[in-house]
């Protein structure tokens, strides 16, 4: 085998052991959770993600109020929640690799039918999504944040979303990151979400040659774990409820 043929074969197989050893802790959210064939509720962080979720602020931040729009009217930019071509989950392991991001205001693009109808009633704003594919190559995920009222109506929309997609009266919708991604929009993609403030977050995930995911897929569900929990809720959240403590005032200093 030409060398360099060798070192691809190596590389793949490091990669893969990597996802597997992550991956072993997923398989708690089987007794959590009581999770069904074709939906996925991601209520509480597990494993490396519950480090990195529960994981304290450093002494030089301050709590940012992140209740209500009203005390947090920036929006959210592409910039904020996919800074860099890539989406990484800790230092140490294989990279997501970012193929398509999406900012809108019209939110009805994000999910349909009854789901979509309950996040306009709950006030969104707008969301911000990207579409991503797992270290492997073996799936696609389209992750997103949804820019609600207040916390109220994030809780809300936590609670209401499990009987709206297990009725089949709506879903989050995968965006296309063009040929060979299409299985991400198919209704067929399993879903994930939790709140955070005046926050929804969402995540679809699907198998890239299109098959059918299983109830027991401990991959899937570190997709669903990575992107929802250490991702968006546990950096890109975690940022936004945190704010620089204000520089001393030299003037106040002890001589």
């Amino acid at each position: 085998m030409p060398s360099g043929a060798a070192g691809g074969a190596l590389r793949t197989s490091k990669r893969t052991w990597q996802w597997v050893v992550g991956s072993l802790g997923v398989l708690v959210l089987l007794g959590i959770c009581g999770l069904s064939s074709y939906f996925f509720v991601v209520d509480e962080p597990y494993g490396r993600d519950a480090r990195t979720a529960d994981s304290t602020p450093p002494p030089a931040n301050l709590t940012r109020d992140i209740s209500s729009r009203a005390a947090d009217p920036t929006p959210l930019t592409v910039k904020e929640v996919f800074p860099g071509k890539e989406v990484v989950i800790a230092a140490e392991e294989s990279k997501y690799e970012l193929l398509k991001t999406q900012a809108s205001e019209d939110c009805e693009l994000a999910a349909d039918g009854e789901l979509g109808a309950l996040l306009v009633d709950l006030g969104c704003s707008q969301f911000v999504r990207g579409t991503v594919r797992s270290p492997t190559g073996a799936y696609l995920a389209t992750a997103g944040i949804v820019n609600l009222t207040d916390a109220a109506g994030a809780s809300s929309a936590h609670e209401k979303i499990e009987p709206i997609v297990a009725g089949k009266k709506g879903r989050f919708l995968g965006l296309s990151a063009g040929r060979g991604t299409e299985a991400v929009t198919r209704d067929s993609a399993q879903a994930g979400w939790h709140e955070r403030g005046h926050f929804l977050i969402y995540c679809v995930v699907a198998k890239a040659n299109g098959s059918t995911i299983g109830e027991e897929d401990v991959f899937a569900r570190q997709v669903l774990t990575d992107m929802i929990e250490a991702h968006l809720r546990g950096k890109v959240l975690e940022q936004r409820a945190t704010a620089p403590s204000a520089p001393a005032d030299p003037a106040q200093s002890p001589n």
